[in-house]
């Protein structure tokens, strides 16, 4: 390359950095203490955001505050809840200007999230963390969203919440574990079990089956949640607090190759030498028409290897009966028996 072509090229690519976020250096420090919110209580207001994608009916939208409404609660839908860009539930600005009204505005109760889909890795420079840490609110949601709760959590200390988004149906069980987590508190609360199957002879439960892949226990902070999401996060400030903690993965329409490609990923990282142990959730739609592992034999070759706890099968991911995790409490995971449970304070009576 010609001197003076290399010389146009370098301005050409440093005028380019100019439009880039210059939040990196701006974001608050990761957080050393847990910051809780308050326990939802019948009555409160809850604000109802899209930091991620739109449906592709406006009327699901308004389906959505219903169902919050039926929940026992007033929903406050975000300013620009009924946007659209493409892809998106509008441009980044309206997006995080919604969250970031919602937990500055001393009237909403908690905040949950209408849908995942993808945009919410492109606001996290955006959001404003030190408001967040000033007004702890319950933060709600699953899939896309898996990148606001983990970043939040880490930058202000936060515990926030994967479980159903605004929109969803709630089956008995997914209400039942939602009541249990976000309005009850229940303490030593056991997390994502299977729904009850009622064995019999030439019966048995096939779809929700527990399996300890590596036997023993630990405890440790709760992370994770969508694969995907988490390994776009990998190497950025905002990668979840993963040092010493409790590593929850789930993940939807991903081959079996994908999801070992991810995991590979993953351990070249060090993840799995970072964390206290590993919980699977759903994989769910994750067939394949090419010659292929199973979903068994990709985490088998991955986990078996590691000396720590992995549990697989519980009810977190893309499912219709769904638990509500708290990330960034304190749990302990007992693979050996099959169970995950709370080990600390999550919410404020």
């Amino acid at each position: 390359m010609q001197r003076r072509t290399f010389f146009n090229y370098a301005l050409s690519r440093l005028a380019a950095t100019a439009y880039l976020p210059s939040a990196f250096s701006a974001q608050p420090r990761p957080s050393a203490k847990s910051l809780l919110a308050k326990r939802l209580q019948p009555g409160m207001t809850v604000g109802v955001i899209a930091p991620s994608s739109a449906p592709f009916e406006r009327s699901e939208v308004r389906i959505a505050l219903d169902i919050v409404e039926s929940l026992g609660f007033k929903a406050q839908p975000g300013k620009n809840l009924f946007q659209r860009r493409g892809y998106l539930a509008g441009t980044d600005e309206q997006r995080v200007n919604d969250l970031n009204a919602m937990f500055a505005d001393p009237g909403v109760d908690a905040i949950f999230c209408l849908q995942g889909g993808y945009g919410a890795l492109r606001i996290l420079p955006l959001i404003d963390y030190a408001a967040i840490a000033a007004n702890p609110k319950i933060l709600l949601g699953y899939s896309d969203v898996t990148a606001l709760l983990n970043a939040i959590q880490k930058l202000t200390g936060l515990v926030t919440f994967h479980g159903p988004i605004a929109r969803q149906t709630f089956t008995d069980y997914t209400y039942s574990a939602f009541r249990s987590v976000l309005i009850e508190n229940t303490a030593d609360l056991k997390l994502a079990p299977p729904p009850p199957f009622e064995a019999a002879p030439g019966r048995v439960e096939r779809e929700n089956r527990l399996h300890a892949l590596v036997p023993g226990s630990a405890s440790g902070h709760l992370v994770g949640g969508n694969l995907s999401l988490l390994v776009a996060m990998m190497g950025t400030p905002y990668e979840p607090a993963l040092d010493g903690a409790i590593l929850v993965l789930e993940d939807v329409d991903e081959a079996p190759y994908r999801i070992d490609r991810m995991l590979t990923h993953l351990h070249l990282a060090g993840v799995f030498q970072r964390v206290n142990g590993v919980v699977l959730g759903k994989f769910t739609d994750a067939d394949t028409d090419n010659p292929s592992l199973s979903l068994y034999e990709v985490f088998a070759e991955r986990f078996q290897t590691l000396n720590i706890p992995v549990l697989q099968g519980l009810m977190i991911g893309h499912v219709s009966d769904q638990a509500t995790l708290p990330i960034g409490a304190e749990v302990y995971l007992d693979a050996s028996n099959l169970t995950l449970r709370t080990a600390g304070a999550y919410l404020l009576d």
